[in-house]
């Protein structure tokens, strides 16, 4: 899940029995049960009862879940997120199995599932061909003899394939990644540059003087020279060297991941003359042609300090480097369509090194998940009408009507915030757009054109389609309808920009959503889910934004060092958090998120208590309604993870570890009277220091 959104790794889970703890009693006096009417929902053999859920909730909730849960050998993390996203691939193993046997028209959209599932899947075909799919590639980059064919060229590689507001992806290998939306500032949809090159994670991973991340850049140097020797590129050693030297400098060039998250330094609008101005180096006519960007005059520079620096990287470093290292990306970015050697390489520095996984996933599996990437809206469409019921649209729609009031309700209350900074942030959130299951216009892809057994011209074209998909709205208004998530990915994501939210039908299923349990657990679960999107519109980046998706300020200063001063608080709070001596969450970091989790959990909770109409959720199996809701919420929240996986997620997300997220229960008074958690208790935080924020 990204500080948008709702989950950064996809995660899973297992089983386990006990029973509950009631309101008012210790771990040794569980509750007498008054009602057995209706689906509890929770898993009560997740949890471990012999824990005082003021001392330690997490392992209350899901003690005997971590206890009896391994990770497989494929993943590098497991949690509640698996359940959902495992049923998905069962759904979707379905509907490819029958494209397959339908034989679909080779021009219809089925027809191009089938032709690109069946490439990417054909591995005897593929490591026949070896690497001459990509020898025109290669010819290309060799064929530059100066640093204006080579601006031309670095421009012709880029993609809209990072996306810094909705998911604060900010990852690429090209030079310069490119991401299409309504302009930081308001008005119409333009390009953003941000920084890229990096065949790591991020920056951190090239400077930091951690003994881990060290390891980590040696064996990626190792890895160059291994994946350029096995596509048979000459003098691979003194290449993986260039390369390697090269990318250190560009990592040097980058800003941080904090400054990346703070869109108050990254609205800056560019002309194009105003590039070759603030960041020479580059040849920009000749790069802006090779993108296809020269019609255009108006840009989002969205690192403007990066991007000068890294222009100044082309025109001082060998020519000779610039081209070992478009060899090396093109091929480490298309690995998955080249000889199995390759893919295998691939991933035993991504998938071993640097996640920590010990097995790849199997090859069925990780193609679904490139048709999902490439085509997701053309499988997206089969899978809503088949696995999607119409009243399960309807009854989140209607959660998020309640949640939504809810959260108006909150705001109408704040008695910190000044009228005319409530008159707004009302206007905000009555005016969010929500989408829930699947888009209303789904993505065209007629223009495609796909070739049966060739998958690296297939990724190539479903690339270089998406990309101009993308530049086509370009000076257009903003479509506050757009979908930036496909209907069968088990998330959920707010948009600053279009005001809007998107809740795909793959996550509307357990243990997220399930329509025969009762309303305490849907309320727990997806319901803080759709208050956590809810809330990314006021968090610390979100609240910068208006209800028509423009960055400005609507503040007062006095509400303004208000919230600043509860965000500070929250980040502390999470400061706190160590999965492991000497490694703590990064509060600053993950603030966005943590604000989202503990508005949007407010804010379903007291959704919650008014569909009750006044009166109190029956006790079932032991459990109080109150009870129920945040077990629901605790349980969404189960994770395992590998400690490398743990180390990249602190180190690189906006997202703090599952198990630290569970713990927003400790700035809800609610959670104390329904535990009876009180001073003494490690988790208890005195009212003065439980965060409200909305």
């Amino acid at each position: 899940m990204n500080t948008r959104l709702i989950a950064a790794l996809l995660l899973g889970t297992a089983t386990a029995t006990l029973g509950p703890v009631g309101c008012k009693m210790n771990a040794e006096q569980p509750a007498k049960p008054e009602s057995t009417a209706g689906e509890i929902g929770i898993r009560t053999d997740w949890m471990d009862t012999s824990a005082k859920p003021g001392d330690d909730w997490y392992r209350y909730v899901d003690g005997k879940w971590m206890e009896t849960t391994t990770i497989p050998a494929d993943r590098s993390s497991v949690g509640g997120f698996t359940i959902a996203s495992e049923q998905t691939e069962k759904n979707l193993a379905e509907l490819i199995a029958d494209i397959e046997k339908s034989r679909p028209d080779s021009d219809s959209d089925m027809g191009r599932v089938k032709t690109f599932y069946d490439s990417l899947l054909d591995t005897k075909s593929i490591d026949a061909a070896g690497m001459r799919p990509a020898e025109s590639d290669v010819a290309r980059f060799d064929a530059i003899t100066d640093k204006q064919a080579l601006s031309e060229v670095l421009g012709s590689q880029v993609r809209a394939d990072v996306d810094p507001l909705n998911a604060t992806n900010f990852w690429t290998e090209n030079l310069f990644g490119v991401f299409v939306t309504q302009a930081l500032k308001g008005g119409d949809v333009v390009p953003y540059i941000l920084q890229g090159g990096l065949g790591m994670p991020e920056r951190e991973y090239y400077l930091s003087t951690d003994p881990k991340m060290a390891a980590l850049r040696q064996n990626y140097r190792k890895y160059i020279a291994k994946l350029l020797d096995a596509a048979h590129i000459d003098d691979a050693e003194a290449k993986a060297q260039r390369i390697y030297k090269l990318e250190m400098k560009i990592a040097a060039a980058h800003a941080s991941r904090e400054d990346s998250d703070d869109w108050t330094k990254a609205n800056d609008i560019w002309t194009r003359d105003d590039f070759k101005t603030n960041a020479p180096g580059i040849d920009w006519d000749a790069f802006f042609q090779g993108a296809r960007l020269a019609s255009f005059d108006s840009f989002d520079a969205y690192h403007p300090k990066a991007i000068a620096r890294i222009s100044a990287l082309v025109a001082s470093e060998p020519l000779d480097a610039w081209k070992d290292w478009l060899v090396f990306h093109q091929i480490n970015s298309s690995t998955e369509a080249l000889p199995t050697q390759l893919d295998q390489l691939h991933f035993e520095f991504y998938g071993k090194k640097l996640s920590g996984a010990e097995k790849q996933r199997p090859r069925d599996k990780r193609v679904l998940e490139a048709v999902n990437a490439y085509l997701g809206d053309a499988l997206g469409k089969l899978y809503a009408e088949k696995f999607f019921p119409a009243s399960s649209k309807s009854d989140i729609e209607g959660m998020v009507k309640n949640i939504k009031e809810a959260f108006a309700e909150r705001i109408g209350k704040l008695d910190w915030m000044a009228p005319e900074t409530k008159q707004e942030a009302e206007k905000k959130v009555k005016g969010i757009v929500v989408g829930v299951g699947y888009p209303d216009k789904w993505t065209d892809y007629s223009s495609l054109s796909l070739k049966a057994g060739e998958p690296y011209h297939n990724l190539q074209a479903a690339r270089r389609l998406r990309y101009a998909q993308q530049l086509a709205k370009i000076g257009k208004p903003q479509d506050r309808g757009e979908w930036w998530m496909n209907a069968q990915l088990v998330n959920a994501v707010n948009l600053p920009v279009q005001n809007a939210l998107n809740f795909p039908a793959a996550i509307l299923q357990p243990p997220f959503f399930d329509p025969k349990a009762d309303p305490a657990y849907n309320y727990g679960a997806i319901g803080a889910v759709i208050g956590h999107e809810i809330s990314h519109s006021f968090d610390n980046n979100g609240a910068a934004f208006d209800s028509t998706g423009a960055m400005r300020n609507w503040w007062t200063d006095a509400d303004k060092a208000k919230f600043a001063e509860a965000g500070r608080a929250l980040a502390a709070q999470y400061d706190q958090y160590s999965p492991y001596p000497g490694l703590h969450v990064n509060g600053k970091l993950t603030l966005g998120e943590n604000i989202a989790d503990v508005a949007g959990l407010q804010a379903a909770y007291q959704a919650y208590r008014k569909s009750l109409g006044g009166k109190e959720a029956p006790t079932i199996n032991g459990f109080t309604g109150d009870q129920r809701f945040f077990i629901a919420f605790g349980q969404t929240w189960a994770t395992k993870m590998r400690e490398a996986a743990m180390r990249q997620r602190i180190a690189t997300d906006g997202h703090a570890p599952g198990q630290y997220r569970a713990l927003t229960v400790r700035n809800l008074e609610a959670w104390y009277k329904a535990f009876d958690v009180k001073p003494g208790d490690k988790l208890y935080l005195p009212p003065a220091k439980r965060v409200t924020v909305w």
